[in-house]
């Protein structure tokens, strides 16, 4: 009776999920420093640097505040500082977190509005114009967008939703998740007039869990004087006061704010252009080896293709999650799982962050081996298919 083969134990993990993210040495090591006083001048210099670095990141030169919690912080932070009970927001289903946002929104009393979608695109600037240019009393208070889906690999236009939003004359609130965008794919928070920006640390920053983002616009700084949703914790303005200074109103993560300064010195090093090319770059090599094996991209339309992650079609008859847990046992490498409906029909691939040529090829490499292993019908040509885009440099 054949048994199967132990979990390699030689080498390393292959962390290949879309977040959190593999962090690099010198950021880890510089998390594991001892903490210090977070009401002494080191930790003021310490806060005084890193809210002066973390504004290129989101191409913004309003005030970031950082919160010792998840993306999903960063979401309700969002709305309870804009919002109050009652308000109708525009959301647009592009995947498992706009639904888990929109899901928060409606919980904390708002009104949604939502715009259905396929899971398969990105939000339809046309669609944003006409829902808007609808809205004649101005009802919709806030059009809340996920940059990119990482559930489906789906990065929406924001520029282009932005110019919907001028086209219809409309003063809503624009709130933008860029969780896993943020560091990996373009993002202009000025530029493209988003008035808040939601992130969070684990993914294209390669810091593990645990820090979130709100970069805030004046207009989302005059909506905070009327929004009635409560709030204490999640409250700009106490932060910001205390920021001034450096500080934050209570204890901060120090450990993980160490881990930030370093790594957006090795963004700020790399050059942030060089950052997005690098992830495009990646990415493209990615779908090239998934369309040599005779397999599909979740995303169907190119303008949206991810920087960050690509999200792969099974067969029919086939289970993903199979396949996923077939590469863990033979090859110690995790892949994103299909959420919500999207489960058993999709895996992710992770290529964002501190990331490689060498670590795509042994990605792709131990997908093509576990694609062979469950048996799935594939051509054998992704490897050379991904390489041939590697080496054009």
């Amino acid at each position: 009776m054949e048994t199967s083969r132990p979990r390699a134990t030689s080498g390393r993990h292959y962390l290949q999920i879309p977040g959190p993210t593999n962090c690099p040495d010198e950021v880890l090591r510089a998390i594991a420093a001892p903490t210090i006083d977070h009401r002494g001048p080191d930790f003021q210099e310490l806060g005084r640097h890193i809210l002066s670095a973390i504004g290129p990141v989101f191409g913004t030169t309003q005030p970031v505040i950082i919160y010792p919690a998840s993306g999903t912080g960063a979401w309700e932070a969002a709305l309870v500082n804009t919002l109050s009970p009652g308000d109708r927001v525009l959301c647009f289903e592009t995947g498992h977190f706009s639904a888990l946002w929109k899901k928060m929104a409606e919980e904390l009393g708002l009104v949604v509005e939502l715009v259905p979608g396929d899971w398969r695109h990105g939000i339809d600037p046309a669609v944003v114009e006409e829902r808007l240019s609808a809205d004649r009393e101005h009802e919709i208070q806030a059009v809340c967008c996920v940059h990119n889906e990482t559930s489906t690999g789906v990065t929406s236009r924001i520029a282009e939703v932005r110019a919907a939003m001028d086209a219809a004359s409309h003063p809503a609130l624009l709130l933008v998740d860029t969780i896993s965008s943020l560091g990996a794919i373009d993002y202009r928070h000025d530029e493209w007039g988003v008035d808040v920006t939601i992130s969070g640390s684990q993914k294209g920053l390669m810091l593990p869990p645990g820090l979130s983002f709100n970069a805030v616009s004046a207009k989302a700084l005059r909506a905070r004087e009327t929004a009635g949703l409560p709030k204490s914790f999640w409250d700009w303005l106490p932060i910001l006061a205390a920021n001034e200074n450096g500080f934050w109103p209570y204890t901060p993560s120090t450990n993980l704010l160490y881990g930030l300064k370093v790594a957006l010195r090795m963004l700020d090093d790399e050059g942030l252009e060089n950052v997005f090319a690098r992830h495009q770059r990646h990415a493209r090599a990615t779908r090239a080896a998934v369309e040599a094996w005779g397999l599909e991209v979740l995303c169907q339309d190119p303008r949206e293709y991810s920087g960050s992650l690509t999200a792969v079609l099974v067969p029919d008859g086939f289970n993903a999650d199979d396949l996923r847990a077939t590469i863990l046992d033979r090859f110690d490498m995790s892949l994103g799982a299909g959420l919500s409906k999207l489960s058993g029909k999709v895996f992710r691939i992770g290529h964002l962050g501190a990331f490689e040529d060498l670590t795509l090829i042994g990605t792709l490499g131990g997908v093509q081996m576990g694609l062979n292993l469950s048996g799935i019908p594939i051509k054998q040509d992704g490897l050379e298919a991904a390489m041939a885009v590697l080496e054009q440099g």
